[in-house]
């Protein structure tokens, strides 16, 4: 039903309802939206919640994921994302946007734009991706600060604190760093960039009882692995950042060549979404039927032929 509809609006907060998609117990699985139309399709797939990346995010809007962006820019996609799916969402808050006051103006927000949790990094800006080179790391009291400071400000926000230690302080430096991250008010920890089974299985085994989220990312450190698979390693969440708008783009970038090469895109009609189905999924009639001046639209049936 259309987003308008007060009744069809969820009546808990969006942070509760993250929390208790993680305490239900299993694996809670978050596949990346990176707009409106692409959570509806997760959603109509069968997602209980999503997944905002900053690498998605950024990629989409044409520049590279090294936290140029803003708390209003990201607020904007939270708020389509939301609105479109009713579905809670996790957001990629990158280092915070600066330091404690802030990352609570970020929680804020985030809050007001409809996200149910954010992760927040212990990387120094220009930060990068987790899993590409020479990340520099914030000291980790003054990430610890971070944390604390997102606690103070949220409402039901979940919080979740990410680690990009293993890479440059091995094991032991990424578990002391998310115990001390816990320790200031985070709800659960990110480990970024592991690389093997092993270091998922040994980093969940020295955090027991605290929930783990792991990132299957494409073309990165880390090995494929199941949700599954993630769930036996010990980790409550799985998130797959940023493989919509990959394969978004692989289909755009084959439909504008074919444009390019053959003056139109009628080889390209099989593999498009129909207007039938875009409607559909957009809930066009519905929205027409809340509003009785509209007459309601008849789809076309096929294409004219020469």
């Amino acid at each position: 039903m259309p987003y308008l509809v007060a009744c069809d609006l969820p009546e808990k907060p969006a942070g509760e309802r993250f929390r208790a998609l993680v305490d239900r117990g299993g694996i809670l699985q978050l596949p990346g939206a990176h707009s409106g139309m692409a959570a509806l399709q997760a959603k109509a797939a069968g997602f209980d919640a999503l997944y905002l990346s900053g690498a998605a995010m950024t990629a989409s809007m044409g520049v590279p994921d090294l936290g140029i962006i803003t708390v209003d820019e990201v607020s904007f996609f939270i708020r389509q994302i939301a609105r479109a799916s009713g579905l809670p969402l996790l957001v990629d808050g990158d280092t915070g946007y600066g330091e404690a006051l802030n990352v609570m103006h970020m929680v804020r927000s985030f809050e007001e734009a409809g996200a149910g949790a954010v992760h927040i990094e212990d990387q120094l800006l220009p930060k990068k991706c987790g899993h590409l080179n020479d990340k520099k790391l914030a000291e980790a009291h003054d990430m610890a600060a971070k944390v604390a400071a997102a606690a103070k400000a949220r409402r039901h926000l979940y919080v979740i604190a990410r680690t990009d230690a293993a890479a440059s302080e091995g094991l032991d430096g990424a578990v002391a760093r998310a115990k001390l991250y816990m320790e200031a008010g985070a709800d659960a920890i990110f480990p970024e960039a592991l690389n093997t089974a092993e270091m998922f299985r040994a980093f969940a085994a020295r955090m027991p009882g605290v929930p783990l989220l792991a990132n299957m990312t494409e073309f990165g450190r880390t090995p494929y692995f199941t949700a599954s698979e993630f769930q036996d390693m010990g980790y409550r969440m799985v998130i797959w950042p940023v493989s919509s708008l990959r394969v978004a783009n692989k289909a755009q970038q084959k439909l504008y060549t074919a444009i390019a090469r053959d003056g139109g895109a009628h080889s390209m009609v099989e593999a498009m979404q129909t207007r039938a189905e875009l409607y559909a999924m957009i809930g066009l009639h519905e929205y027409e039927a809340l509003d009785q001046s509209i007459i309601q639209t008849v789809i076309p049936e096929g294409m004219p032929q020469r």
